[in-house]
């Protein structure tokens, strides 16, 4: 690697964030050093984007809320009988401005923000003040990385808390509060959503200037262009910009020096294990193009407890949460996913529920081998698979549809995940059907169901959204739920104290009513 950010260890414990009245938008960075002292070296430099990265660990954020409500909100898996009511309001749509785990992920989206802003404000003098090239080069990495954080924490934003982005209306629909600055005091009021995005994407443009191709590598634990790239393409996707898409997504797919490469579901890696196994198992997959770095003494939630609460007596399992009938029966006989992600277990319940659970969260097997750390697995928000999902669907939605292309991909994809054929036609009728569920079988449970179907509309399903069918010594309450494509709470609401903050102009959602 050439900059020398690879050889940092991100070991910083993780903050918790105390959540009262004051807004989260308000929030500094968690460095007690005053401001007129903070950040003048390079090693402070350092410091502050190491504190960044730790602050990305938060169990509201992607080892946790920000990765398992999106799914446990929709039609992916049901409350078991007896469970502990965890998520339980988000899996019954009694989703309110108060809820904790609401003001949690926005809380800590936008301390991540500021601190991406302190840093931001600092570092030409930092810059300015380096005789060394190989500084300068390696402060022109970091500021490339803190940028494509701060995309990124806008674009999570964005997807949870504002309407699907359609460029027809684009710039008369509410986006997020944008703060650009750390000193300069900023007005707590939402920008429009096509805004919103142009931030984003100015962010994007910046962080793909800074950042060095050659440094792209699989399963790394720091920001890399191909990161940045990753971003770019769903956030294209999400646009509605079907060209950008697709070319963000072949900048990961071709990648010039072949950095990532689909981690095969049908070869093995070790005698017992396939390539597809060892990532989830070990946290280690060529096609993982970033994931979070933890390790036994520091790292963030328990993707996994949920679905399984081994550790409740380290006998039995004790799901909360189990898959829908309607996935399983998604997978093919010959999908080597379906062994990777699920596994039949007899409960601990008095009711004895056996049922497929999943394991893709197990956890990562050399912490619970060294500490007896389970469920613990290193998030992964960019995966090489999903950016061949995101170029087949934008292969279908453009204005001159390719879908020999979008087959092509598709059947790509799973021939790395299936035994034998794999081949798919895609068809102006049934394309959307067809990556929707693709996009259920791979990515499951890594957050992305909510923000697709809202993303789909009436595209899916005929607007008809989704409608859970009752299973087995699953919670009565919820078990029946119909949900429509044009219901509010597919846009969280705002938290109650940024609306009621003194100062704020935030305007609610629809879901805050």
């Amino acid at each position: 690697m050439k900059s020398t950010i690879y050889n940092i260890k991100v070991m910083v414990a993780i903050v918790v964030a105390s959540f009262t009245m004051a807004s989260c938008l308000e929030k500094e960075p968690e460095s007690a050093i005053p401001v007129g002292e903070a950040m003048q070296t390079f090693e402070d430099a350092e410091q502050t984007v190491t504190g960044i990265y730790a602050l990305m660990k938060s169990s509201s954020l992607f080892s946790g809320y920000l990765t398992l409500l999106p799914d446990i909100q929709t039609d992916l898996v049901y409350a078991v009988d007896g469970y502990t009511n965890v998520y339980g309001n988000f899996w019954q749509w009694d989703i309110r401005p108060t809820n904790a785990e609401i003001e949690a992920v926005y809380a800590g989206l936008y301390s991540v923000i500021s601190n991406c802003n302190f840093y931001l404000e600092r570092i030409d003098k930092v810059m300015a003040a380096q005789t060394s090239d190989e500084r300068i080069t390696t402060l022109e990495q970091y500021t490339g990385e803190v940028y494509t954080i701060r995309a990124l924490a806008y674009s999570e934003l964005l997807k949870n808390y504002c309407k699907a982005y359609d460029p027809a209306t684009a710039k008369d629909e509410l986006g997020v509060v944008l703060r650009k600055f750390y000193s300069e005091p900023e007005p707590a009021r939402r920008a429009s959503l096509y805004d919103s995005y142009e931030f984003v994407l100015s962010d994007l443009a910046m962080a793909e200037e800074l950042l060095d191709e050659d440094n792209d590598a699989y399963s790394t634990y720091f920001i890399t262009r191909g990161v940045a790239h990753a971003l770019h393409a769903r956030v294209a996707l999400n646009m509605q910009d079907w060209e950008s898409a697709i070319e963000y997504s072949s900048k990961l797919i071709n990648h010039k020096n072949k950095a990532y490469a689909l981690s095969a579901a049908n070869v093995n890696y070790t005698q017992d294990m396939t390539f597809f196994d060892y990532m989830w198992q070990y946290d280690l997959g060529t096609e993982v193009i970033w994931q979070l770095g933890f390790t036994t003494t520091s790292y963030g939630g328990a993707l996994g407890q949920v679905f399984l609460n081994f550790t409740t007596d380290y006998t039995y399992y004790y799901p909360d949460y189990v898959p829908a009938q309607w996935v399983l029966n998604l997978y093919s006989a010959g999908d080597m996913r379906y062994n990777s992600y699920f596994a039949d277990f007899t409960t601990g319940y008095d009711h004895n529920l056996t049922w497929p659970l999943l394991v893709k969260y197990y956890g990562n097997q050399n912490f619970i081998n060294n500490a007896l750390i389970f469920h613990v697995t290193m998030p992964k928000p960019f995966r090489l698979a999903e950016q061949y999902l995101i170029r087949a669907e934008a292969y279908c939605r453009q204005a001159k549809p390719d879908y020999s292309a979008a087959s092509k991909d598709l059947a790509t994809l799973r021939a790395s995940r299936l035994l034998s054929g794999g081949n798919v036609s895609l068809t102006a009728e049934n394309c959307i059907q067809t990556i929707a569920e693709e996009r259920v079988r791979e990515l499951y449970m890594e957050g992305f169901r909510l923000n697709d179907l809202k993303r789909w509309g009436k595209l899916y399903n005929n607007g008809e959204g989704f409608t859970r069918k009752p299973q087995s010594n699953t919670l009565t309450e919820g078990s029946s739920l119909s949900i429509k494509a044009d219901n509010p709470l597919f846009v969280w609401p705002i938290p109650q104290h940024e609306i009621e903050a003194p100062g704020s102009e935030v305007q609610p959602n629809e879901s805050n009513k």
